[in-house]
This record gives structure tokens, sequence and C-alpha cells, in this order.
């Protein structure tokens, strides 16, 4: 009831870490682009040394192809949110990136063909209500921001939504190893055609210390998303990941606050409070109800024993 819920959240929590190391490693003078092919190839780097350290079996390609999907979509979400910061504020792009919740409840509907649940379309409704604030939006002049920022900010849930999508798919037969560089090699590949493949050769990721960065990034970027949504997401649903997946906003303001000391309102603190119940209303309720069924059910039992 607990565990693939929390895999989801601990998955998406490292996920809103990857915004505050990117405004760091722009801090010291890298490009998004710089950040964002570090992440993906430093991310490569260490699935393959867990596959040779762990993986005692031959490689294999079965469900290869769903695990490539899931590896572009990885990398096209990053390049879409990286190309979006050009164009909005950081609260912005989080907010149009945050889209991905009622995004990802839409496709679990139309690929099941059925309505959500109450408690889903309660926690949707909750959590829609607490972004605003969380992001630090109420003041915001929007009339300013160019239509880019909008396109490329909404394609970057888009993909997010898509990413998890496929990752509810993904084999389990595979081992965790070899998903993973699966995924993070066809994310690499993905970024190197779009975004800046030209550090790994011309010494900006080792001689320049963007690979620090990197490697904070394919550590919260690639892999420990990756390797928990590839098993929890199958267990939990679209719908639910997408509602637990909320946790990223706070997440990204909480460490900004802490890394770059950035300053949050009491109304961004009203607005996370109201993200993270939103995110525990499904797991609570769903709690409830299955003690109650326990409850009946044994009820049932003991009036038949007697």
């Amino acid at each position: 009831m607990y565990l693939y819920p929390l895999l989801v959240i601990i998955a998406a929590s490292s996920f809103g870490v990857v915004s505050t190391i990117i405004k760091l490693a722009i801090g010291s003078g890298f490009s998004v682009s710089e950040a964002v092919t570090s992440q993906f190839f430093v991310g490569f780097c260490i699935a393959v040394c867990i596959f040779f350290i762990t993986n005692r079996a031959k490689f294999s390609f079965k469900g290869v192809k769903i695990l490539i999907l899931a590896g572009i979509l990885t990398g096209l979400t990053n390049i879409l949110y990286g190309h979006s910061l050009n164009f909005l504020p950081a609260s912005m792009a989080v907010v149009l990136l945050f889209q991905f919740t009622w995004i990802g409840m839409l496709i679990s509907c139309i690929s099941k063909r059925q309505l959500p649940s109450r408690i889903e379309t309660f926690s949707l409704l909750v959590l829609v209500a607490g972004t605003i604030p969380a992001a630090g939006l109420i003041d915001v002049d929007l009339s300013q921001i160019p239509l880019q920022g909008w396109l490329w900010g909404f394609a970057a849930a888009i993909s997010y939504s898509f990413f998890l999508f496929v990752n509810g798919k993904a084999t389990t037969s595979m081992p965790a190893a070899n998903r993973l560089v699966v995924v993070s090699f066809s994310a690499l590949m993905i970024t190197a055609i779009f975004q800046s493949p030209e550090i790994i050769w011309n010494g900006t990721l080792f001689n320049e210390g963007l690979w620090m960065y990197g490697l904070a990034l394919g550590l919260f970027g690639m892999i420990i998303p990756v390797f928990l949504f590839t098993i929890a997401v199958p267990k939990v649903g679209l719908g639910m990941s997408s509602i637990l997946s909320a946790i990223e906003l706070p997440i990204a303001v909480i460490v900004s606050v802490i890394l770059l000391s950035e300053t949050v309102t009491p109304l961004q603190i009203a607005g996370i409070v109201t993200i993270i119940l939103g995110t525990c209303l499904p797991t609570l309720l769903n709690k409830n109800g299955l003690l109650r069924k326990k409850k009946m059910s044994k009820q049932r039992d003991g009036s038949t024993v007697y």
C-alpha cells in the first residue's frame, strides 16, 4: 500500500532537485544546453558502471523498444524544459511542466477508457489549487511572456506525461541495471543531437568542472528516477503516479530556498502544504477504504461462523 507510492514520490522528488542544480551550473558560467548534456553523459557512464558491477548475466534485449522510447522521452523532456527556461521565469516554467498532473490523468483515462475515480479527481483539484501560490505567481505579469515560452513549457509537460505512461508499460523481466543502460543511452543520443555534445571532447566537461554538476544531475535526473519509476509506475498506475509526482514542485521550491537562498512567502508555503496534502490524500483515503473493507469482511466471516 505504501511502498510503491513512496518510490514514486522519491523519484519525483529527485527530479525536483534538477532545476536548482541547473541554476547552480548557470551561475558557474555554463549554459542550460551544456548542463543537460552533462546530465545524460554522466548518467550513462554511471549506468554502465552499475551494469558491470551488479550484472552477472548476458545483456537481454527483451522489451528494449519500450525502454528506448522511455529514454528518448526523458531526454526530450529535459531539452524542452531547458528551452522554456530561456523564455520564462523559473517559477512559470515549473508551473507549465506541472501540467503533467492532469495531462497524465487524461492519458490514463483515454488508454483505460474510463473516468478517473473520485479520489483522483478530488486530489487533482487540490493540487491545481496549490500550484499557483506555491510557484509565487499571484502578482506576476503574464502579458510579457512570449508565446515560445508557453509552447516549450507545455510541450515539456506533454513529454513528461508520456514518459510516465511509457514507464508504466516498461518490461519487468529485464534486470534493473539493463534497463538503466538502455534508457540512459537513448536519452544521451537524443540529447547529443539537439544539445551540446562537444563538451565531451573540448574539455568543458572535465577540465572546467562541469562534471561535478553532471554527476549530481545524472544521479538525481536520470539514475534514481528512472530506476524507481520503472519499478513503481506499473504497480501504482499512470493516474495515481501523476498525482504523486506533484511533490516535484514543493521539492523544487524548498531546495532552491536552501541552496540558492531564494525567498519564500507565506502564500508559497500555504501552496506547498496544499500540494503535499493533495499528493497524500489518495494513499490515505485508499487506506481507510481498504481498512473498512477488511473490517466488513471480518464481520461477515464471523456471522457465517456463528
